[in-house]
């Protein structure tokens, strides 16, 4: 069907992938300088999407990342973890007690009393609180009723209130995370090219209007609308082999030793991503995290809805999620780390007692060194391995694909 598909269009497109591509690079990227977020989109196109035709890779793939775990941070930071929640003086137990505020409903109207005064106590929003012990409770339905997916080495003393926070795509994993989890379903038949493609376009639209609410609203609707009436298990189980087979081999091994090093010294370790909560609780439980935080779009009798939970974990909505969690998980926000390379995650990153920017985007870089915070960056190895004979590649794509793999230059940014 693909092949059906890229020979009918073929000539249409290629006018129009070259326009576009003039079009991105004079008013979108006008600025070569521009490396941190225009190859991070680049990359999640060129690299995630590839051929929807292609094989997938097979699992066990040696990763060609094994090299990037030693990278230091930048000139002028300070060095990975020495200015985090191990600084500050442990306060060391075997186990963490049960939260009081983990049976909180937030739509329950005998729980808006003391919904209303942890708010307070938390110095938030008490709508934005709601929307956040939504998101905990729908990623708790997600994985089966608990949100903490891997219990702690039991050899280790947990460290009360001490958390690590991840952010996924181009932190943890390179590349947009659900543009490899669509060329998955595609290949497998739970989504349509024609139905990726319609998204695709919408995301275009999205990125060249810039992030306004109107813009991130259409596209959550476009997403859930995708989604509605398929079922939770199945997407589930095709994302489980999608991981295995072109998502596992795209980690950070330097990012990924950050995590292990939190575990290691009793720390919770969460993702927190606009990714499909599905797909963020495969990732923390393969890789032994404590629990993942995603985008949750409702479930009932195992099918999809086309309505969300709580908020769309983006930007601000991270915050909400990450505060509403260390209510449950009994968190000194003071002692916990977060970790990004977005600019549209320094809501989450200021809230946080240290903040770390891992393959900052340019935006984000500046900030961090505004504010003092830790900088690492991890691209550079992997770009010089995978660089060679991706830009031959990259030049004969076949163009019914383009609109899907433009399209991946904003996602990044949600």
């Amino acid at each position: 069907m693909v092949d059906a598909v890229d020979s009918s269009l073929s000539g249409a497109l290629l006018t129009a992938r070259s326009a576009a591509r003039n079009f991105l690079s004079r008013f979108v990227f006008p600025t070569r300088g521009e490396t941190a977020q225009r190859e991070a989109g680049e990359a999640s196109v060129k690299e995630a999407l590839g051929s929807l035709s292609s094989p997938s890779p097979q699992s066990g793939t040696t990763s060609s990342l094994s090299s990037d775990a030693t990278s230091a941070p930048s000139p002028g930071t300070t060095s990975s973890l020495s200015s985090d929640a191990t600084s500050a003086p442990a306060v060391i137990s075997p186990a963490v007690e049960d939260s009081p505020w983990e049976t909180l409903d937030p739509d329950a109207p005998h729980d808006s009393e003391a919904i209303d005064e942890l708010a307070a106590s938390l110095n938030v929003d008490d709508e934005h609180l709601r929307e956040g012990l939504r998101n905990i409770r729908g990623a708790a339905a997600a994985a089966g009723g608990a949100n903490k997916l891997n219990p702690p080495d039991p050899a280790i003393p947990q460290e009360v209130g001490a958390a690590a926070f991840f952010d996924v795509d181009n932190t943890l994993i390179k590349g947009a995370s659900i543009l490899l989890l669509a060329r998955g379903l595609v290949r497998r038949r739970f989504f349509t090219l024609r139905e990726i493609t319609d998204f695709a376009w919408k995301q275009l639209k999205f990125r060249l209007g810039g992030e306004n609410q109107g813009d991130i609203d259409e596209g959550r609707d476009q997403a859930l609308a995708l989604v509605k009436g398929h079922r939770a298990s199945e997407l589930t189980e095709l994302a489980e082999d999608i991981w295995a087979r072109s998502i596992s081999d795209r980690i950070f091994p330097g990012t990924k030793e950050l995590a292990d090093r939190h575990l290691k010294s009793g720390h919770q370790v969460w993702l927190v991503t606009a990714a499909p909560v599905q797909l963020a609780q495969i990732i923390a439980r393969e890789l032994g995290f404590t629990g993942a935080l995603g985008t949750v779009a409702e479930v009932k009798n195992d099918v999809f809805t086309g309505r969300m939970v709580g908020d769309m974990l983006h930007g601000p909505g991270k915050k909400h999620a990450v505060v509403a969690l260390s209510s449950y998980e009994n968190l000194d926000l003071r002692r916990c780390t977060a970790y990004s390379d977005s600019i549209n995650d320094v809501p989450m990153l200021s809230m946080v007692g240290t903040a770390v920017a891992v393959n900052p985007d340019s935006r984000l870089r500046k900030v961090a060194k505004k504010n003092g915070w830790e900088i690492r960056d991890y691209r550079r190895t992997m770009r010089v391995i995978r660089g060679v004979g991706r830009g031959a590649a990259w030049g004969v794509k076949r163009p019914a694909r383009y609109a899907v793999r433009v399209s991946g230059r904003w996602i990044k940014r949600r």
